[in-house]
């Protein structure tokens, strides 16, 4: 039996389609990669070892610039120091939205070193660990950002850390908001511990 002249034709550009799109197919998948943007770091506090990064958001650059203003002062106010950095540890830990994975956690400049690691793995096991990749930005994912924050009460407490004690350590308690009611369910407020090491001031407990 043989296949009609139009027959044939249609068989063949058929044929065509299939192998063409299995090509671009195969292009995409294993001759390509997307493109990762590298952070870039634009502006830096030295003394105290805070970087502002092209990949925070514009509030977040907002409040840096008032740091930057409140640590280049001859006398440092501390109360609001410490204030500030609360203010910017939670908005860049908070706002899911804005990381890459869940191992992008926020806020970990202003975690003490002696318990960083711990920070880290407790933060991707809990409130970090249903966030999927945004690596080539195509995440479908709905995630919460910070909106508004406000600052409870600072204090002034004896906190023991690390074999010593800091009879000066703030206690502060803080509240937010975020951009959408939906949200409402994640955590809206904390208890954060900050003690001194020399100048700087370290976030060593988070409740």
């Amino acid at each position: 039996m043989k296949l009609k002249k139009n027959v044939k034709i249609t068989l063949v550009v058929i044929l065509f389609v299939i192998l063409v799109g299995a090509g671009f197919y195969a292009y995409k998948t294993y001759f390509t990669k997307p493109v990762v943007t590298e952070t870039k770091i634009l502006n830096s506090i030295e003394e105290f070892g805070y970087t502002l990064k092209d990949n925070k958001s514009k509030e977040y650059g907002k409040k840096f610039n008032e740091l930057v203003k409140i640590l280049g002062q001859d006398s440092i106010d501390e109360e609001s120091y410490v204030s500030k950095i609360t203010e910017m540890f939670i908005l860049d830990f908070y706002s899911l939205n804005e990381k890459t994975a869940k191992t992008d956690i926020g806020g970990v400049e202003f975690v003490h070193p002696d318990i960083l690691q711990n920070f880290l793995q407790n933060a991707e096991n809990t409130y970090y660990k249903y966030v999927e990749s945004n690596i080539y930005n195509n995440r479908k994912q709905d995630l919460p950002t910070v909106s508004e924050i406000s600052i409870d009460s600072i204090e002034k407490v004896s906190y023991g850390y690390s074999g010593k004690t800091d009879e000066a350590a703030y206690k502060v308690k803080v509240n937010w908001t975020y951009t959408d009611a939906k949200y409402d369910d994640y955590q809206k407020n904390a208890t954060l511990i900050f003690v001194h090491e020399n100048k700087i001031l370290y976030l060593v407990e988070l409740q």
